[in-house]
């Protein structure tokens, strides 16, 4: 019987390392030893800090989270690379030393059934694999907004689902790309990944850019529910806004007065968890990470990660990202001192 370490989010703002037994592979399933994880600092920020409903379902497609909720403790995360170390009766042992990706909670290991794992295309390191969920997210983005050519875009956010956004965009003939965010170094990161694409930033720029018409197109992806309002304000006749943010329990006024009614706005929520019904018929969960996988090995993803913290001190890694997020993009978890 093989041990691990699991990270457990105990209370709001406490995180505790918890040493527990792993079962060997049972049929069809993969024991995972795990190389790196990536943490998702809008959701779990959310959960560490103690945002969200404790009612609500950690996520109830990924078989992973079971159905345990947000109440205190629980076990959480969904982006872990790691190496098969041993797999259960039925299952080929080629498996052994592949690398994979797995929707799990952070821990030193992990067991899997073998159909649950997405393995890592060749020639993909850990660290750019890790950020599958979310280029998936950033994907899922794309197909719900549906960006037309010609069309004028705006960001409003970038973190690392709102960066990875931003390059995919950048690939599209688009008349007017522009984004806001108030950390400078995640704008200059936004530049660099759309390179040679020009990107607007600063609010008089954008306003000149849009004129007269307006954007066309908004993402809110700031995870600040204010910002709903400057999506509005940005917002030409006939304009759709997606909202990719997950306000958790954060509430705030939104002013949905004449500009959003005599312009006809368009308010779509967008969540990885679930494909449109109006992409379902030609789009399923393979394809769209195909897709994904595909985006990742064409952007390298790798200058996005800032931090790279010992798993061993993952609490500080959570303080960090809530009480010091400006020299922060993306901050993965590091195993390679734990077994």
């Amino acid at each position: 019987m093989a041990r691990r370490v699991s990270l457990v989010f105990a209370g709001p703002h406490r995180i505790e390392l918890v040493a527990e037994s792993v079962d060997a592979p049972a049929p069809s399933q993969a024991l995972v030893r795990t190389l790196t994880s990536a943490i998702s600092a809008g959701t779990e920020l959310l959960a560490f800090r103690g945002q969200l409903g404790p009612d609500t379902a950690l996520d109830e497609t990924l078989g992973a989270l079971g159905r345990a909720t947000f109440a205190f403790p629980f076990r959480y995360g969904y982006a872990s690379v790691g190496e098969v170390v041993a797999v259960g009766e039925g299952v080929e042992p080629a498996w052994i030393g592949r690398r994979v990706f797995g929707f799990q909670p952070h821990a030193t290991m992990f067991l899997s059934p073998v159909a649950d794992l997405l393995r890592v295309p060749d020639g993909l390191d850990p660290e750019r694999a890790a950020l599958l969920a979310h280029m998936e997210t950033a994907v899922n983005l794309i197909l719900d907004g549906a960006p037309l050519y010609g069309e004028n875009v705006l960001v409003i956010g970038l973190g690392t689902v709102g960066l990875l956004a931003t390059a995919l965009l950048a690939r599209f003939p688009l008349a007017v790309l522009a984004a806001t965010e108030p950390l400078p170094h995640r704008t200059q990161a936004a530049r660099a990944l759309a390179a040679p694409r020009d990107i607007v930033t600063g609010r008089d720029e954008i306003r000149r850019a849009f004129a007269p018409r307006g954007a066309d197109l908004i993402y809110e992806l700031s995870g600040n529910p204010d910002a709903l309002d400057d999506a509005i304000a940005a917002a030409g006749h006939e304009a759709r806004v997606v909202v990719g943010s997950w306000y958790g329990n954060k509430r705030a006024r939104v002013d949905l007065g004449g500009r959003f009614h005599r312009r006809r706005l368009r308010l779509v929520s967008s969540q990885v968890s679930h494909i449109g019904a109006a992409l379902s018929a030609r789009w399923d969960r393979q394809r769209r990470l195909d897709a994904a996988w595909s985006a990742l090995g064409d952007i390298d993803v790798r200058s996005l990660v800032s931090h790279r913290i010992p798993f061993e001190k993952a609490a500080a890694a959570y303080e960090l990202l809530d009480q010091s997020p400006e020299p922060v993009l993306q901050v993965l978890l590091d195993y390679r001192g734990n077994t």
